[in-house]
């Protein structure tokens, strides 16, 4: 299986934009929402959700580039403006953190491949799936090293995956919307 076809965007299931500004795009709507998310739930960002909307609107290799840039802006304001301590567990968490929302890009592109024939609610429904499960599994299996088991409680990660839910369907619905407006505003600037 082909995990990055240098021209596949999900078989196009949501383009809100042309090809060319996908990555423009994508990058604007995953740092506003990061800025969002890191300072609205501090340590709680949905990079599974973003790994996916990623996933979905760009190639792999461009997914992976932005993911970094929204992993970036999260840690920037984790630190600057939220004072995370630092320290050297913190910053290893925040490396590990970083490295598991890459994990979770592959795995979203993965699923999305794989059902690129089903329902694009399904397929992206299942990418959450993916994604959040390698995300999660990755930031668990840092547990024993560097603490934080009792943030894995079922209600917890429960609550959590539900919270990812929510944000890939407003991210999925500002790109529905930006579809929709995109061509009534390239009307307006020619005319």
């Amino acid at each position: 299986m082909v995990v990055d076809d240098p021209g596949s965007r999900s078989e196009a299931r949501l383009a809100p934009v042309p090809p060319r500004h996908a990555v423009a795009f994508c990058f604007v709507l995953l740092i506003g929402a990061c800025a969002l998310a890191s300072f609205v739930f501090a340590c709680a960002t949905p990079f599974a959700a973003f790994a996916v909307i990623a996933s979905i609107l760009l190639p792999l290799r461009a997914a992976l580039s932005v993911m970094l840039g929204a992993w970036l802006v999260n840690q920037g304001i984790g630190f600057g403006a939220l004072h995370y301590p630092v320290d050297s567990n913190t910053l290893a968490w925040s490396v590990v953190i970083g490295a598991a929302a890459q994990v979770a890009t592959v795995a979203a592109r993965v699923v999305l491949q794989a059902l690129r024939a089903s329902r694009a609610p399904l397929a992206f429904a299942a990418a959450l799936l993916g994604a959040y499960a390698a995300y999660e599994l990755l930031l668990l299996a840092a547990t024993p090293a560097l603490g934080g088991t009792a943030s894995f409680t079922p209600p917890i990660v429960a609550r959590l995956g539900l919270t990812s839910a929510a944000w890939l369907v407003g991210l999925v619905a500002v790109s529905e919307i930006v579809r929709l407006l995109t061509p009534l505003l390239s009307r307006r600037a020619a005319s």
